[in-house]
């Protein structure tokens, strides 16, 4: 058997979030240069302000402004920064107490060896260029007896302050991302391949005799090895649908557009995939479409090598042969 493929997968997605009247008057306190916390009926200052008390779970009304200077209580050594993190050097993770605050804040801390940082030392924020209400405006801590690194802005409660007619901070929008190498298995290897030379390959279980496209490894329905490779149709039946008319990051399709589920004749399990080629409102239950090839020339291992679905013309399919698939 060939070697089984694998490649470099990247999730990633923009966070979009309203921050509330806590964590929003914490950020818009970043932005102004100001580190805000809040006040437990305790009496103690974490950073950031929880949004209840801990302990009496009633809701924090109490901030206080806190120093951008404080102490480390403890702190791991990053020696191969990922793409993300707060610096692209070597630097430790430190979890502050700033002067004021009676819980430790977490962030990154610059400096070029764990030979520079110790629990006990004194640190202080050094503020991003450029704030817009987010963590990221504190760029770091550096060492305080350092002092100020060329560029960057002085750590002080009007250092970069904004206007005082600047709207408070009420949402934050965080990047999300995720890296991963896929690893696919011989049963998928040979889809794929399949894919390559323009055929839709799937997996019969010898047992039940049902038909997965994409293949498994095993049948889910009785756990027999699926062993048997069937090369199935181009054509099949709309099951389930939806159509999306929400813009996106990243799109590539204008919407509206529908993405369907596809029972492909001859297999017992429909894989997801884009109608196109009509109009959104057209696609139904029931449809019968066609795969629509990419140029061969653009061919890969790759599902992307069918551009799309698109309608066939053919009377709707009855009902009772994709009603076990919605």
């Amino acid at each position: 058997m060939s070697r089984t493929l694998s490649a470099p997968v990247t999730v990633a997605f923009d966070y979009t979030r309203s921050t509330g009247p806590v964590l929003g008057r914490f950020f818009t306190g970043l932005r102004d240069g100001v580190v805000v916390g809040g006040r437990t009926a305790s009496g103690r200052v974490v950073v950031p302000p929880p949004e209840f008390d801990p302990e009496t779970h009633q809701a924090i009304t109490d901030f206080v402004e806190v120093a951008d200077t404080g102490v480390v209580t403890s702190w791991t050594w990053v020696p191969e920064p990922v793409a993300g993190q707060p610096l692209d050097r070597p630097f430790a993770f430190v979890l502050v107490t700033l002067d004021g605050a009676d819980a430790s804040f977490l962030h990154a801390l610059d400096v070029g060896s764990p030979d520079e940082v110790s629990t006990g030392m004194r640190v202080r924020v050094r503020w991003a260029g450029e704030r817009v209400g987010a963590i990221t405006d504190i760029g770091c801590f550096e060492p305080e007896a350092r002092g100020f690194v060329t560029g960057a802005r002085a750590p002080s409660s009007t250092a970069g302050a904004t206007s005082p007619t600047a709207e408070p901070v009420t949402g934050i929008v965080t990047p999300v991302s995720l890296d991963y190498v896929y690893a696919a298995s011989p049963e998928e290897t040979a889809f794929y391949r399949g894919l390559e030379q323009g055929r839709i390959l799937g997996q019969r279980c010898p047992t039940c005799h049902k038909v997965y496209v994409p293949p498994r490894s095993a049948c889910p329905t009785d756990g027999t090895p699926t062993t048997d490779e069937v090369e199935l149709s181009e054509s099949g039946t709309v099951t389930t649908f939806c159509v999306v008319n929400v813009p996106f990051l990243g799109q590539r399709i204008t919407p509206p557009y529908v993405s369907a589920y596809v029972l492909l004749d001859g297999a017992d399990i429909a894989f997801l995939h884009l109608i196109l080629d009509c109009p959104a409102e057209d696609v139904h239950m029931g449809m019968r479409v066609k795969a629509v090839w990419r140029p061969r020339e653009e061919w890969g291992t790759t599902i992307e090598n069918i551009s799309h679905f698109a309608p066939t013309g053919e009377p709707d399919a009855d009902y009772d042969t994709y009603k076990q698939h919605l």
